[in-house]
């Protein structure tokens, strides 16, 4: 991430040796849609390096909304911003029920239904815009992403907290002469998250704790309308 992040920093810092002293301030809206995929891996009950469960699930939501945005636009089509998604992006929800009567010690029985969902929250992305030469209007994006995972969850003998995700955006797109009107194809790819439960004591050991680790990217399609 740190390399991704000083890849950012250098082409912004280049970017500005280049621009005209003139730059045009503006925002926006976007209308994007796509699909968000997650591949997530819980570890139940892990003592002493001895892993009594591990249950893998890939998850895949489609999505829809909107964001905001302000950006400095210069005139050889260069541009950087800061863009906020003010909707909630839910990466699934599961359930199951679990049977365990033959526990020897009671608070080992691993019984009862679990329901669990993560919400990412407040996603930020600081993007720069840089032109495709010999074309007067294709542009490539890079940006870096972050954004707050709420994960609420009904669990018999635990419970997990939030986290921070972080990730990198690549795009390709079209825009107008002015910059304002856009169209654009972006992946984005998401640091792996883990995340450790509370509460789940085995026979006392405080050690033997869940976790949970997820991977997740997104595809999507970006309209943009700027003034």
């Amino acid at each position: 991430m740190k390399k991704i992040l000083g890849l950012i920093s250098g082409a912004l810092l280049w970017s500005m040796t280049l621009v005209p002293a003139n730059a045009d301030f503006g925002a926006g809206v976007s209308l994007m849609v796509g699909e968000l995929e997650t591949d997530g891996t819980e570890t139940e009950k892990a003592v002493t390096g001895v892993t009594s469960q591990k249950t893998s699930k890939t998850l895949k939501e489609g999505f829809y909304g909107a964001s905001v945005y302000a950006e400095y636009r210069f005139d050889n089509r260069i541009a950087f911003g800061v863009e906020y998604v003010p909707m909630d992006l839910d990466v699934g929800a599961e359930s199951r029920t679990d049977t365990s009567a033959g526990a020897d010690v009671a608070s080992e029985a691993d019984t009862g239904t679990r329901k669990a969902d993560a919400v990412v929250q407040d996603l930020m992305n600081y993007y720069l815009r840089l032109p495709v030469p010999t074309t007067d209007s294709m542009y490539v994006k890079l940006g870096y992403m972050d954004a707050d995972v709420t994960i609420n969850e009904t669990l018999p003998t635990s419970s997990y907290g939030n986290t921070t995700l972080e990730g990198i955006e690549y795009g390709i797109g079209l825009q107008s002469e002015s910059g304002r009107a856009r169209f654009e194809l972006a992946y984005a790819d998401f640091d792996n998250i883990s995340v450790t439960a509370t509460g789940n004591t085995i026979a006392g050991d405080v050690t033997g704790q869940n976790k949970v680790s997820a991977d997740a990217d997104s595809i999507q399609a970006r309209f943009s309308f700027g003034f």
